[in-house]
């Protein structure tokens, strides 16, 4: 597959952040200091300290000892204070310098490197003793647990009414198989003219419907499989290179796009004001919490953006009134925010989220909006 990445930070969170709020609103629960330790998230360690874990950028790009949150490691401590009202972060950095090897004649460390060394250790007879150079293997955290959504970037995918019933699909295996996986040839038809060399296997899966009209939305396409064009025609041959559950006959053939995949951003609210609803989630669970990945019933036609965070809101319950005058009154209780999501792959008309924050218990239907 071929893709474009995009790495760092969006600049464009810098422009909306100031429509959104207009100072950093600090969480009363903060701790004055937080050690990082593996497995932690910018987004985690930002919602210790803020009551909106965007507004991270906000606070350190003010606080110049932290020069880039991408540089922050397990075992660096994190201060929090204010002077003169206003928010301060510093940071004390875990020495990372990997211990060389005991009784190594020649060792070049990182200082050595960035400001160059001119002594070098020599043999007896003059010439100079070879050195090991050390690095810190140490990786600086996330700014979200990525792992999580990677099966999620390229597919499956939403495709429109008919497309894929019109893709090309298997029509046999090589080998008298009665179903393929990984390693095995396949035959499909029709493939006379190729879009590319990889193509990914698909089979139709959910219907997304938005709740409010009843109006289709898109049509999930589930992924199975990628495979390799060995040969064009009508059948044309694949080999397939990967694959997720078993091949079977009449499964659609798509060609790889040249999708634009963003591996790391920061979530910030969009700029228009968004109302949607939380219509499906992903990865075979049936329970919704945190870094699960749902399908909300907004995307790009709507201006959702890769990045772009909104609120969920726990849809309130209509129960019955039997002290109301009105007989059989029946009350609609309010909507209770529930926790917050960041879209990371918008289509057009729905877009793949995963859940950021969870308060209460999720549900099919709950409400999503701006912040």
């Amino acid at each position: 597959m071929a893709f474009r990445t995009l790495l760092g930070f969006m600049v464009s969170f810098f422009i909306s952040l100031n429509s959104w709020a207009g100072e950093i609103q600090i969480n009363p629960a903060r701790p004055d200091q937080y050690t990082v330790v593996k497995g932690d998230t910018l987004w985690d360690i930002s919602g210790k300290f803020l009551n909106h874990p965007s507004q991270w950028p906000e606070l350190w790009s003010k606080n110049y000892q932290i020069k880039n949150p991408n540089l922050i490691y397990p075992g660096d401590t994190v201060y929090f204070s204010i002077v003169d009202g206003k928010p301060q972060l510093s940071l004390s950095r875990k020495d990372q310098q990997t211990q060389p090897p005991s009784g190594s004649p020649c060792v070049l460390g990182e200082e050595d490197v960035k400001y160059g060394r001119t002594d070098f250790a020599v043999s007896e007879n003059g010439k100079l003793l070879p050195c090991m150079r050390v690095t810190d293997l140490k990786q600086a955290i996330k700014l979200i647990p990525t792992d999580v959504i990677a099966p999620f970037l390229t597919s499956p995918r939403v495709v429109a009414e008919n497309e894929l019933n019109n893709a090309p699909y298997v029509v046999d295996f090589a080998g008298e198989h009665i179903v393929a996986g990984a390693g095995d040839k396949l035959y499909v038809r029709p493939i006379t003219e190729p879009d590319s060399l990889s193509y990914t296997i698909y089979r139709s899966g959910d219907t997304y419907i938005s709740p409010e009209t009843g109006e289709i939305l898109g049509y999930e396409a589930k992924y199975i499989a990628d495979t390799t064009l060995q040969q064009a025609g009508d059948p044309a041959t694949l080999f397939i290179t990967k694959s997720d559950s078993e091949i079977r006959k009449g499964d659609r053939i798509m060609p790889d796009t040249d999708e634009e995949l963003v591996l790391n951003y920061f979530p910030r609210p969009p700029k228009e004001s968004i109302k949607g609803s939380i219509i499906s989630v992903l990865g075979g669970v049936s329970q919704i919490g945190v870094y699960n990945v749902v399908v909300i019933d907004k995307g790009t036609k709507d201006g959702l953006l890769a990045g772009h965070e909104l609120t969920i809101y726990q849809r309130g319950n209509s129960v019955s009134d039997p002290y109301s005058p009105i007989k059989n009154d029946i009350v609609k209780l309010p909507d209770e925010i529930a926790g917050t999501l960041m879209v990371f792959r918008p289509f057009e008309r729905v877009s793949y989220a995963l859940v950021m924050k969870a308060t209460q218990a999720l549900h099919i239907l709950d409400k999503v909006q701006t912040p």
